[in-house]
């Protein structure tokens, strides 16, 4: 049996899907997860934004062992996605502990930027 390694509560502050691109490349961002466990991991999205009610119980499943690079603009629930082009900030909730990164790719100019750091974890009790 593996280990579950992390935490299950992540917050990233700062979401922002480029509302532009040039070249061949895509403006986004994407949510990394490793699940180093036996089982798979269920992950809840909440989308808070500054002047809307959050978009709430995105669900996503990392399967054991493995880990999962989630587009922001894939998340959905009932047909409604996280918007691009408007700054919001993302929980993750997890029912085991795993590991999560952020990243985006600003493709706006063709310069290309790409950003990624650790998601902040919020330690269990």
């Amino acid at each position: 049996m593996f280990q579950a390694r992390g935490e299950k509560h992540w917050v990233i502050p700062d979401g922002f899907i480029p509302p532009d691109s040039s070249g061949n490349l895509t403006s986004h961002e994407s949510i990394c997860v490793l699940n180093t466990s036996s089982e798979e991991a269920l992950l809840r999205f909440t989308i808070f934004f500054e002047d809307r009610e959050p978009l709430e119980d995105l669900l996503y499943v990392v399967p054991p062992r493995r880990t999962k690079h989630i587009r922001t603009s894939s998340l959905q629930k009932n047909g409604e996605r996280v918007p691009v082009g408007v700054p919001y900030a993302i929980e993750v909730k997890s029912d085991i502990p795993v590991i999560v990164q952020y990243s985006r790719l600003d493709a706006t100019q063709a310069e290309n930027a790409l950003m990624s750091t650790m998601a902040f974890p919020l330690r269990s009790k």
